[in-house]
């Protein structure tokens, strides 16, 4: 059995990473073995914990469940705020499929990346370019001297990584996308270690490639998890 304070971190992290407001039942499932009073307890204790003056954010009581939310004393702040972010970046799926060429094969040519494709990319990539997601890097020595194109810091933010050596199979990759990007994938994509759309994982592959925000309730909710982008 769980102790109170490992319990309450648990109901803490559930209430956090959940998109839509938790019932207790819900927590009851993912917490097999608890009992429903020990957690209802545990659980009152948190969101007293959270209505105290050093937090920002309080746990409330919503449509049956519970969801994190910003306090009503913060909003005007918290509006402003968020007025001053960057609107969030969705990709439409020739833009993701070609986000994905560049960043399984950086640094890769626009030739090169019409060819995995079967399509001319050159707008979808001044779209990435626009988006900060994409950048030159240089020029391939090769008659014509084709632009070279890589993938920027804030591909990376977005998807969490550390460096492009850390990208996952291309599953993995498109769900990421999904999360962080709001990209429209179909539900099929490539097992992890096979080719899709002539991309090769990096886990496959022999060689690795070269190489934030919440809003506030009525302004702000939590929201799912990022694993960021």
């Amino acid at each position: 059995m769980l102790d109170d304070e490992a319990l309450k971190a648990i109901l803490e992290g559930i209430i956090y990473v959940a998109p839509e407001p938790v019932t207790v039942e819900q927590m009851l499932r993912a917490l097999e073995g608890e009992a429903r009073e020990r957690v209802k307890a545990r659980l009152a204790e948190l969101i007293a914990d959270y209505e105290r003056a050093p937090h920002g954010i309080q746990i409330r009581a919503v449509a049956g469940g519970y969801k994190f939310s910003t306090k009503a004393q913060h909003h005007e702040v918290l509006r402003k705020f968020v007025k001053s972010l960057k609107a969030p970046i969705r990709l439409s799926k020739p833009a993701l499929e070609t986000l994905s060429v560049i960043a399984y094969r950086q640094p890769v040519t626009v030739p090169e990346i019409n060819e995995v494709r079967g399509v001319d990319c050159s707008g979808v990539i001044h779209t990435l370019m626009e988006k900060k997601l994409v950048t030159t890097a240089g020029r391939k020595e090769v008659i014509g001297r084709p632009i070279l194109y890589r993938t920027t810091r804030d591909f990376l933010v977005h998807f969490g990584l550390k460096d492009v050596g850390e990208l996952p199979s291309l599953r993995e990759f498109e769900e990421l996308a999904r999360q962080a990007l709001g990209a429209e994938l179909p539900a099929e994509t490539a097992e992890p270690g096979e080719k899709a759309a002539g991309v090769e994982s990096p886990r496959a592959a022999s060689e690795a490639p070269e190489s934030e925000t919440r809003e506030p309730e009525g302004l702000s909710e939590s929201p799912a998890s990022e694993p960021n982008p």
